[in-house]
């Protein structure tokens, strides 16, 4: 148990790693003259195709019955529902408020887990949650001001995304994560499509622009959404959202390496205490050898 544990702890360091790079593609993407639509419309259908040929070549099981229909809700209403409310909520509030509502999700995933799901609510894992949300506070820094529209925007957001977590964790009891992810991307896809086709957006221009977004799709997308769905189902929900708040540590190192971004004294000390929740939590987990092996997770 404790190795399975410990693979889905890597799973999910990975997956942060690679949604916390997104947001450095992402810039250059904009740079060459890329709208939001345009970016995420892309970002799913490059995805989406990907892991189709992946499917079909590998002749894997495709989900079917109910959790084909879950699956597909979850990319058709439950990504593009995040991404709604993540990118209207910037419009009335501080990138910084933003950012940090949107990360309220792993005590919101923990909560919710254990007033409906009836997942253990440990003091452990209570004390790694807010220890994470401490140190995203800390990482993200200045500049957190917001109407209220914008406060509400960025709640539902998190709210959304824990709920399309803690949907996936029962869902991915009895499904591969490539084939559950594959279904996600092309529902999303098929969305994202039809608003691109209604707004008419801008799309990127240039080699490096059509790069970044080919590398959104490839490693922020594909490997980030999969390598999630293989951890929390060995780990778990909760444990799994708490531990990809790694993201923001991610973003910010790679920021200051491509982007020549300063790293402020309060980012180190927020990264390291989230670093140290994430190594306390797996390292517990990881030597209780009595404890749950897991809670239907995705």
């Amino acid at each position: 148990m404790a190795t399975e544990r410990l693979g889905g702890a890597l799973y999910v360091a990975l997956s942060a790693s690679a949604f916390g790079a997104m947001a450095i593609f992402a810039r250059y993407a904009y740079g060459s003259g890329a709208d939001v639509v345009a970016v995420l419309f892309l970002r799913f259908l490059i995805a989406a195709l990907l892991m189709t040929g992946i499917m079909v070549a590998t002749r894997r099981r495709w989900p079917s019955g109910r959790n084909l229909a879950i699956l597909a809700a979850m990319g058709g209403i439950g990504y593009v529902g995040q991404s709604f409310s993540f990118f209207s909520a910037l419009n009335y509030a501080s990138a910084g408020l933003v950012a940090l509502l949107l990360y309220l999700y792993p005590f919101l995933v923990t909560l919710l887990g254990a007033m409906f799901l009836r997942q253990r609510l440990t003091v452990l894992r209570v004390g790694a949650v807010l220890a994470a949300l401490v140190g995203t506070v800390l990482t993200i820094g200045d500049g957190i001001n917001g109407e209220p529209l914008g406060i509400a925007l960025g709640v539902a957001a998190a709210l959304i995304y824990s709920v399309y977590i803690l949907v996936g964790s029962r869902v991915m009891a009895s499904e591969a994560p490539l084939a559950a992810a594959t279904v996600v991307m092309i529902a999303a896809a098929a969305v994202f499509g039809l608003l691109a086709a209604a707004t008419a957006p801008a799309w990127p221009q240039g080699r490096a622009g059509w790069a970044a977004v080919g590398l959104i799709a490839v490693v922020s997308t594909v490997v980030a959404m999969v390598t999630f769905f293989a951890g929390m189902q060995k780990l778990g929900a909760a444990d799994a959202a708490t531990l990809s708040t790694l993201e923001p540590v991610v973003t910010f190192v790679l920021a200051a390496i491509f982007l020549g971004e300063e790293i402020l004294p309060n980012q180190m000390l927020g990264g390291a205490i989230i670093l140290g929740a994430v190594i306390w939590l797996a390292r517990a987990h990881a030597s209780a050898v009595a404890a749950p092996a897991r809670t239907g997770g995705a």
